[in-house]
């Protein structure tokens, strides 16, 4: 099987924080509403993945990436340099349902790790919702592995219920 190239386009201007802003309502909603429900799934876009929290996550650091297939927006990824711990933390990294189980998630996670190596990092880490198992699965196949349980109160009387998974730069 032949699999199309993807492009990677940072995300830096506003019109590409308010592109990736609907990007992410539309992959959010379609994937976590069954997992989490739409009033924390409505919450959370709210909090986390706005056009003024795309922003500031940017302003501190956050590397924001549209995922690009034929010149059409099919996800997008984001991650920060944690020093202190020589890690890339992966943050988030969706792709449109459509898309899914086709290899590009597998070329969006070897992104990752290319660019973890290009920072001198040694892992990679990531935190992923308990009952997200089909993406926990496609995680633990790609060689990471379950660090520790998270639980974070994220307000509104929601929390993040999640796994800490890890990955060795070898």
């Amino acid at each position: 099987m032949e699999i199309d190239k993807l492009q990677y386009t940072p995300v830096m201007q506003s019109q590409d924080i308010s592109n990736l802003a609907h990007l992410a309502k539309e992959i959010w909603e379609e994937h976590y509403t069954p997992i989490i429900g739409k009033d924390q799934v409505d919450y959370m876009l709210e909090k986390f993945q706005s056009e003024s929290t795309i922003q500031a996550q940017i302003n501190d650091n956050y590397n924001y990436f549209t995922v690009r297939k034929d010149n059409h927006a099919i996800g997008y990824l984001s991650y920060s340099i944690k020093d202190e711990t020589h890690s890339l933390f992966l943050s988030k990294i969706y792709l449109k349902k459509a898309h899914r189980g086709k290899g590009h998630g597998r070329q969006m996670m070897q992104f990752i790790i290319q660019k973890a190596k290009e920072l001198n990092c040694q892992y990679i880490t990531l935190s992923v919702n308990k009952y997200n198992e089909n993406t926990i699965v496609a995680y633990q196949k790609f060689g990471f592995v379950q660090k520790r349980e998270l639980v974070i109160d994220i307000g509104n009387g929601f929390i993040m219920d999640d796994f800490e998974m890890i990955y060795e730069i070898k």
